[in-house]
Order: C-alpha cells, then sequence, then structure tokens
C-alpha cells in the first residue's frame, strides 16, 4: 500500500512552525512527515535554521499515529554516525517505535560553516558505508567496537534501545548512492524530476544490487517539488527560502547569503521553470501520479510551499489525498 508524506522543511520554517504543520499534517490524513536536517538554510533572507533532533521529539510528543523521518540528516562529518544511532533510538521511543532515519551525503553547507572540510563523493560514500554499518549495529542492540577507516567506537552501546527495529534509509540521485543504500539499508529517499531518469538513476541500478546482493527491493520514497500559486509573481514569493536550492554550486556553497546572490541574478523564470507551479487539487494529483503509476514507490512525499502553507495541507489533506490513494488503489 503506498503511503503519503508531508516534507517540513527547517530552511523555511522554525520549530515551533514546524510542529504545528506535522500535527495539521497527521490530522488532515497524511501517514507521514519528512523532516529536514540542516545547520545553514538555503538563502539567508526569508530563511529559518532550527536544530531539527530537537524539533524530532517535539513533533513525537505532540502527534499520535504519523510515521516520522529525517529526510535527511549526515551521519559523517558534524555527527559521529553513533551520535546519530542514538538519536534515532531516542525519537523511536519517544513515538513509540514511529521513526525511520533518513540519512544522505550532504551538501558543504551544513559541515563547511563548522570548519569541516567536505570531501568529494568517493570519500563521502566511503564514510557513508562505514556510517551504516555502525548506525545498523547500533540499532540492532550491539555493543560495537569498530575500526575503520573513518570512525572508531570503543564498546558503544545504546543503553536507551529502540523499541522498534528502526529502518534506515538512504538519500539516492544516482546509480553508485542507489547501489549502496539497496546493499546497506532498507530504503531509498529519491527526488524526482524526470520519472524515467529516476528509474534508469535509481530504481533500475537498486534493483540490480539487490538481486546480486540476495536482498529484497528496498523501500522505494519519492518526492516531488511543487509551488501552490495561481501567478508567477505569488510562485516566485513562494518559493522565496528555497530559491538557493537552484543555485550553482549549491553542494559546495558554505554562505546562503553567496546562494541567495547567485539565485537573483539568475532569470527567475528559469529557476521557476525548474519547479511545478499548481493551482487546484487536480493539478497537484497530475504532478504526483506519476510517482505512483511511474515510479511505483512506496511512499509518496509532497515538498511543497505556497504563501498560506497551513491552507495549502488543509487542501491536500482533503482534496489530494484522497484522489491519490485512489489512483494507488486502482487496477493498473
Amino acid at each position: 500500500m503506498t503511503r503519503f508524506a508531508y516534507f517540513c522543511g527547517h530552511e523555511q520554517f522554525h520549530p515551533e512552525t514546524i510542529v504545528d504543520h506535522a500535527v495539521l499534517a497527521e490530522d488532515v490524513g497524511f501517514d507521514m512527515v519528512m523532516i529536514s536536517e540542516h545547520f545553514h538554510p538555503w538563502v539567508d533572507d526569508v530563511s529559518a535554521s532550527g536544530f531539527a533532533f530537537s524539533t524530532l521529539g517535539a513533533i513525537a510528543a505532540e502527534t499520535e499515529s504519523v510515521e516520522i523521518v529525517t529526510a535527511v540528516t549526515t551521519p559523517l562529518f558534524r555527527y559521529h554516525p553513533g551520535v546519530i544511532a542514538q538519536m534515532a533510538a531516542t525519537v523511536d521511543r519517544l513515538s513509540d517505535g514511529r521513526f525511520i532515519l533518513g540519512v544522505g551525503t550532504g551538501e558543504n553547507l551544513n559541515e563547511g560553516p563548522l570548519g569541516y572540510a567536505f570531501p568529494k563523493y568517493a570519500e563521502r560514500a566511503s564514510r557513508m558505508n562505514e556510517a551504516l554499518e555502525i548506525m545498523r549495529q547500533l540499532l540492532d542492540g550491539d555493543k560495537l567496537t569498530y575500526d575503520g577507516e573513518w570512525y572508531e567506537t570503543d564498546r558503544a552501546k545504546l543503553y536507551s534501545p529502540p523499541v522498534t527495529d528502526v529502518p534506515i534509509w538512504m538519500a539516492a540521485g544516482g546509480p553508485k548512492s542507489a547501489a549502496l543504500a539497496a546493499v546497506k539499508a532498507d530504503g531509498i529517499i529519491t527526488s524526482v524530476k524526470d520519472p524515467a531518469e529516476t528509474q534508469e538513476k535509481v530504481i533500475d541500478p537498486a534493483a540490480a544490487a539487490a538481486e546480486e546482493a540476495g536482498k529484497a527491493m528496498p523501500t522505494i520514497s519519492a518526492s516531488r517539488w511543487s509551488i501552490h500559486a495561481p501567478t508567477a509573481d505569488e510562485a516566485w514569493e513562494s518559493l522565496g527560502a528555497w530559491r538557493g536550492l537552484r543555485a550553482p554550486g549549491r553542494l559546495e556553497a558554505v554562505d546562503p547569503e553567496e546562494l541567495r546572490r547567485k539565485a537573483d541574478e539568475m532569470d527567475r523564470d528559469e529557476i521557476l521553470s525548474r519547479y511545478s507551479i499548481v493551482e487546484t487539487p487536480e493539478d497537484y494529483v497530475a504532478v504526483y501520479s506519476p510517482l505512483i503509476t511511474e515510479i511505483e514507490a512506496d511512499v509518496v512525499t509532497i515538498q511543497t510551499t505556497s504563501l498560506d502553507q497551513e491552507a495549502t495541507i488543509r487542501m491536500l489533506g482533503e482534496e489530494v489525498l484522497p484522489m491519490l490513494r485512489e489512483l494507488a488503489t486502482s487496477p493498473s
């Protein structure tokens, strides 16, 4: 059965607002909430940057049934993988077993400001390989002594262990990450622009790697960005906190001011063209239905922004989710 998630962005909203949005998302019928984890946001003028791990605890306390997912945190530099495992176990306990740990190889925007080097992908992937091993073993209850190339532990153990088997999902946008996630994680988080490209670069490599390793196909969590606005002017205003996400050099950037300047030097229409602009519930269904019919995702995440986020969440729950659920349960 396809599950539906609402994305809560720490780069756009302050933590108290994110908690309110998560509660509202649960109330209107979402199955899951995805919570981003950043140190710096994408721009410096209309943005936020709360400490996600505190927000997660508050969401766990204020909700009852919705699953809670980090989308995503990076267990490579600012946080030792063991610390991320401890966080995951704690949120799992506070939520009575509703937590899923989503991880990724990150951006310099979150590591560089704190003095950490941000190496090329090969090193980040190697670090992630070790991090996944450490986190899985600790979450499984092991007392772990680990001597890797990047990380060490000495009889580390979670003395407040999770109350469930916490799934670990890994973000993947290309074949190398997809293959690693298929072998070492339980699920894949992927952002879809072109479904055919995602199928080729993420889904197919993951399936091949899982088959070679003798494992089941990982859970696929697919997301798409949309802007809820009736005009281009309103869409641009709604996109404010996220416009740096499409600026050149975003993976290497440190300063949100730099990303904001680069984004504002770009053609506005060019940036908007990289997002789906929607106005009606039917527009939303058109944007997200390919994640069901083409990607066949297990989880469909709606990443959307508007000038009235609360009204948008209500509309998604009341009008969009019923249509998407019907689509997901219809015979192909």
